[in-house]
């Protein structure tokens, strides 16, 4: 989905229309003469930057979630469920008193999404939500941060994310599982637990393929097509509410989940299908990344794993600025996966949307790099931690010199902070593009990999 004055969006438009940073100057005890510190690491960076996104307005209250993108790429305060979902498990995974402060309180905020709905009162989020005051393109104001003014979660209506996505709300339950298991307070099981009651309702289905589909668009009308990507979410929230609730029906239900996912399975070319239009018929083309990298993080199956050989030989890219449209600056090359196999085959004499730039066959979808580097960790085969580290390295050199003199809520971003979302405009192949802005997701799923923790193992 795009719009005339506005950016192309995230992939999540499918169904819509504390830490320091920096080289600080320090005083020697008593010697007079200063020092440099050691730069910041780049997982702290990419942590200063997280918190950035969360605390980019702060005149407009406590009770917040994180912005999605820099200021940059045209979404204004748009903060996705997805994103702010993968960030609590970030937080999390940095083992610290903040990083827990901090995922307390993002889940907390979307625990008030779920119970403050403008318009809705059975368990669901929202596709994405206004976290600060902005003005839109047709020059309306938009005053509100989070919480509007008579007390509702403030909907990102403006840019039609309205919809609700079952893998939005399946991340967002595993967000809340994870801060239950951590934190043992009661209102997170009970948030996720409403966020999987939700999905059973409303995404299960008795089509010849089963599993559950996509959700509800902004007119709150069922989608009839299904996601392996969503279906592995599911496998991951349907156990994690198996193991922590005692009942047995989220049993049965990731069951379905798995039995969909493996019926998305190629044997002979060694990887997973993106899904089914229709409940009937498996959709061949375009094969995407995540569908490869997810689905090992979710099932440990190593009578499959070879789908992450197929991502990591398939969808490798080299970005460099003698590519055609490649934005990448001279002198500078970036090496990864990009997002499917359209991308590669993306037509580039034509812009990737109305009013976007051309894109680049060679961009790095850096948020898939980081979680082909987790998978890769996770699997640990025979070379795997070198291939993995090799990514690895790429995105933080990408967080060292790409997305320079970006914003957040009009507050410049400290150099060497955030994750952009790609090296170069980049067609997905699904409609949407990713560019060069800093994005909260693409630098959770980098702390995740740095810190190898898997958000998708039950």
């Amino acid at each position: 989905m795009t719009g005339s004055q506005g950016p192309a969006f995230s992939r999540r438009a499918l169904i819509g229309t504390g830490l320091g940073v920096g080289a600080a100057v320090l005083t020697g005890g008593g010697s007079g003469v200063a020092h440099a510190a050691a730069p910041a690491s780049p997982e702290r960076r990419a942590y200063a930057f997280l918190a950035a996104a969360m605390d980019a307005y702060p005149r407009h209250g406590t009770v917040r979630l994180a912005q999605s993108y820099t200021d940059q790429a045209g979404l204004f305060s748009t903060a996705f469920t997805y994103d702010n979902a993968l960030a609590v498990l970030a937080a999390l995974a940095s083992r610290t008193a903040d990083g827990l402060s901090r995922a307390v309180a993002l889940g907390d905020a979307l625990l008030y999404a779920q119970s403050h709905d403008p318009v809705y009162h059975d368990g669901r989020l929202r596709q994405a939500y206004n976290v600060g005051p902005y003005t839109f393109y047709d020059g309306s104001p938009q005053p509100d941060g989070f919480v509007r003014a008579d007390g509702t979660a403030n909907v990102g209506t403006q840019f039609g994310f309205t919809g609700t996505a079952v893998g939005d709300m399946a991340w967002a339950g595993i967000a809340l599982t994870a801060l239950a298991k951590r934190t043992g307070r009661d209102r997170f099981l009970r948030g996720a637990v409403r966020i999987g009651g939700w999905i059973d309702r409303v995404g299960r289905t008795d089509q010849p393929l089963g599993g559950y589909t996509f959700g509800v668009n902004g007119a709150d009308e069922r989608l009839p097509f299904s996601s392996t990507e969503h279906n592995t979410d599911l496998i991951c929230l349907f156990g994690r509410l198996a193991r922590l609730t005692g009942d047995r029906v989220w049993r049965e239900r990731r069951a379905r989940a798995v039995a969909f996912v493996e019926a998305m399975w190629e044997p002979s070319g060694g990887f997973f299908y993106t899904g089914t239009n229709d409940g009937v018929t498996v959709n061949r083309s375009p094969v995407p990344e995540d569908t490869q990298t997810w689905t090992h993080l979710a099932l440990a199956s190593r009578a499959r794993s070879r789908s992450l050989d197929w991502a990591r030989t398939e969808l490798a890219v080299l970005d460099s600025a003698d590519r055609p449209n490649s934005t990448v600056p001279a002198g500078q090359s970036y090496a990864g996966v990009t997002f499917s196999s359209a991308s590669l085959l993306a037509n580039e004499d034509a812009p990737i949307a109305e009013g976007q730039p051309k894109p680049d066959r060679n961009g790095v979808w850096f948020e898939g790099t980081a979680h082909l580097a987790l998978a890769l960790r996770d699997r640990h085969a025979p070379g795997d931690e070198a291939r993995a580290r090799r990514l690895l390295t790429s995105v933080e050199r990408a967080q060292d010199l790409l997305g320079g003199g970006q914003t957040l809520g009009g507050t410049p971003v400290a150099a060497g902070s955030g994750v952009v979302s790609a090296s170069s405009p980049l067609d997905t192949g699904f409609g949407f593009g990713y560019y060069p802005y800093r994005h909260t997701g693409a630098t959770a799923w980098y702390l995740l990999a740095a810190a190898r923790v898997n958000p998708l193992r039950a």
